[in-house]
């Protein structure tokens, strides 16, 4: 076990995406991972039915605890849901973790459209944590609201990520998956050039937590000391992996299998 990753997000009890997502991820990928929750969901592949957030402080006492014994060597955010837990996690991270590696997927919806960010909470996000950010990982809907324009097609997505990379992070990760055509291409945009990620599009409904998933594995390989690069193509693959055998649970938007790197024991147990 290499890498110790802190993530801060919201719960799901499908177990798709979230906090559940984001623990098998690293586990799956040889990494230990630690948890602060930000927000319970009621939920599964039709949908969220609720949300009850944890206030600001617990947010920050769970993640102060994790950091003062058990530590971390990466951490990543997802959902924050309100503009006050915006605002301790990042006066925590600033105080406790400041040169970590932090790997900011900016949750606004989820995968059925239900909202998992306070309208008054985006401007929050843009100033506080964004800036901090080791690397952005927006998909094109989260990435236009946050700069505020349009990505039509890739030149325009491209200068959408551009426009974030000048909010602060050192990098974006602008995903494709929400653009139009036969091919998923994700853009590494940081200030030394651009990477693209291109693949077929799977068609399929089981990408519930493909969001938080790779967010999640970028961050245990930053954890485990690989390059920017290297472990965004690495956590591409794994989520690719995990789409294409995805178990083919649930009514709706199903969970990805997050075990695939996972052989399963066959011993006698003595």
């Amino acid at each position: 076990m290499q890498g110790r990753v802190l993530i801060v997000a919201g719960s799901d009890s499908g177990g798709g995406a979230g906090l559940q997502a984001d623990v098998k991820t690293v586990t799956a990928l040889g990494g230990y991972a630690a948890t602060a929750v930000t927000a319970v969901t009621a939920q599964n592949t039709e949908g969220v039915f609720g949300v009850h957030e944890v206030p600001p402080e617990f947010v920050v006492r769970q993640i102060e605890l994790v950091l003062d014994d058990l530590g971390a060597d990466a951490i990543k955010t997802g959902m924050l849901a309100t503009a006050g837990v915006i605002e301790a996690v990042a006066g925590a991270l600033a105080r406790r973790a400041p040169d970590l590696p932090l790997v900011v997927d900016p949750v606004m919806r989820a995968k059925g459209g239900h909202p998992l960010l306070a309208p008054d909470a985006g401007r929050a996000l843009r100033e506080l944590l964004v800036p901090r950010a080791t690397v952005l990982t927006p998909n094109l809907p989260e990435a236009e609201a946050l700069a505020g324009r349009t990505g039509n097609d890739e030149a325009a997505r491209l200068d959408l990520a551009r426009a974030l990379l000048d909010l602060g992070p050192r990098a974006v990760l602008l995903k494709g998956g929400h653009a139009d055509g036969p091919a998923v291409t994700d853009l590494l945009v940081t200030r030394d050039g651009v990477r693209r990620f291109s693949s077929p599009r799977i068609a399929t409904r089981h990408t519930h937590g493909t969001g938080c998933t790779l967010a999640s594995a970028i961050a245990v390989g930053l954890a485990q000391d690989l390059p920017l690069e290297r472990a965004a193509a690495r956590a591409r693959s794994y989520v690719l992996r995990a789409i294409r055998s995805a178990p083919g649970y649930g009514r709706g938007h199903g969970p990805l299998d997050h075990g695939h790197t996972v052989r399963p024991f066959d011993g006698d147990g003595t």
